[in-house]
């Protein structure tokens, strides 16, 4: 990516689809180029945990809603220490933010952090277009990167590709760190990093919980190094079918029945080290809406998703694995997907949307409570 910001304002822009599909507007945020893969977010809110989650790394996110940046940035919710996405494409930016909290206009923050955005075009139209071809390659230009239609989507198409990619290690913690529990201080538990959001965490030490935050190359040694009462595997980006060493460490965690939680790259880690494979949606779903449904309990929640790639598993039985028997524990009501597994004779699970809710509802958070219940049972 190479960016400058002046000029942002009124400088044309160009994005171009790996298909060939052109749409064009004016540059928002920094000037320049950019490549990643193009997918939309149906959320209407909660723009800037969008920005700031791991999982979008390498991707160039399309915000269905037509006004964005009405609430500024502020300096409370992001869920990261940066903005991840490669780049940013809305219809209509807010022209002054309006919000108690903000510190600065959106158009602002992109550009100090060097994100080449474009608006001004038919967010709706692209969307569509993404929903019958499919999540494909993109490219934005801008300023002086705008160029021959040919040579852009030449350039795009030259891009690499989000299957195969193993990005995990790039956007995970590099040393461990402790989020230390609010309250008493009732269990220990060991958060693999696969690009965790801050919230989450935070929604564990809310319950009493230690959280020892390892990196994405942590061993079956490290997570036991700190005597955990349980262990989590985060969210992240990329293709789990490039993840063996997470799901090597899994595999270590089943062997010793130990409370295991996983959420959204952490469901597809538990679904490989289980034996069932994984595959790429054709768009994703990525939002604060997506209704899923508990069927342990039969209750339907409005959950946040960010997720590329699903578990491939059984809906309508149990499946004997290694670790005993595995079952689907949640599914989507648009389109039957994978939304989560659990174990029947080992206490595990894991859900592949966002039970923290940043942004987002907090239908899900009742999962958290449900790890602890795990944890409470083995230590009874």
């Amino acid at each position: 990516m190479t960016t400058s910001t002046r000029g942002a304002a009124k400088a044309p822009a160009v994005l171009v689809l790996e298909d060939g599909r052109i749409f064009r507007g004016r540059a928002y945020g920094a000037v320049g180029e950019t490549f990643g893969e193009a997918v939309f977010s149906t959320g209407m809110t909660g723009y800037q945990e969008t920005l700031t989650d791991p999982s979008y790394h390498r991707q160039v996110v399309v915000m269905t809603a037509p006004h964005v940046g009405n609430t500024g940035v502020n300096d409370e919710d992001p869920e990261s220490s940066r903005i991840w996405v490669s780049g940013y494409v809305v219809r209509d930016p807010a022209r002054v933010p309006s919000n108690w909290r903000s510190r600065r206009s959106l158009d602002e923050e992109l550009v100090a952090q060097g994100v080449v955005g474009i608006c001004g075009v038919d967010t709706r139209a692209l969307t569509r277009h993404l929903r019958e071809r499919g999540a494909m390659r993109v490219g934005i230009f801008s300023g002086e990167a705008v160029a021959d239609d040919a040579v852009l989507l030449a350039r795009v198409q030259e891009a690499p590709q989000m299957k195969g990619a193993d990005l995990s290690a790039e956007v995970a913690t590099k040393e461990t760190y402790v989020v230390p529990a609010i309250g008493e201080k009732k269990f220990t538990v060991a958060a693999v990093d696969l690009g965790i959001k801050g919230m989450t965490p935070h929604r564990m030490a809310e319950r009493g919980i230690e959280v020892h935050v390892l990196p994405a190359t942590a061993t079956v040694e490290d997570v036991y190094a700190v005597r955990p009462d349980g262990v989590f595997f985060s969210n992240g980006p990329g293709d789990p079918a490039t993840a063996d060493h997470a799901v090597s460490v899994m595999q270590g965690v089943l062997a010793r029945r130990t409370p295991l939680f996983g959420i959204c790259f952490g469901n597809q880690i538990l679904g490989r080290a289980l034996g069932f494979g994984t595959y790429k949606l054709k768009y994703g779903h990525r939002g604060i809406n997506q209704p899923v449904q508990d069927r342990t309990t039969g209750k339907v929640e409005i959950t946040a998703h960010n997720h590329g790639f699903a578990v491939d598993a059984p809906l309508d039985k149990v499946s004997d694995t290694a670790y005993g028997r595995a079952e689907v524990s949640h599914v989507c009501l648009n389109d039957n997907v994978v939304e989560g597994l659990q174990l029947l004779d080992q206490p595990a699970f894991s859900v592949q949307y966002h039970p923290e809710a940043a942004a987002g509802p907090h239908d899900a958070a009742y999962l958290f409570d449900r790890f602890v219940t795990l944890m409470e049972a083995e230590r009874a």
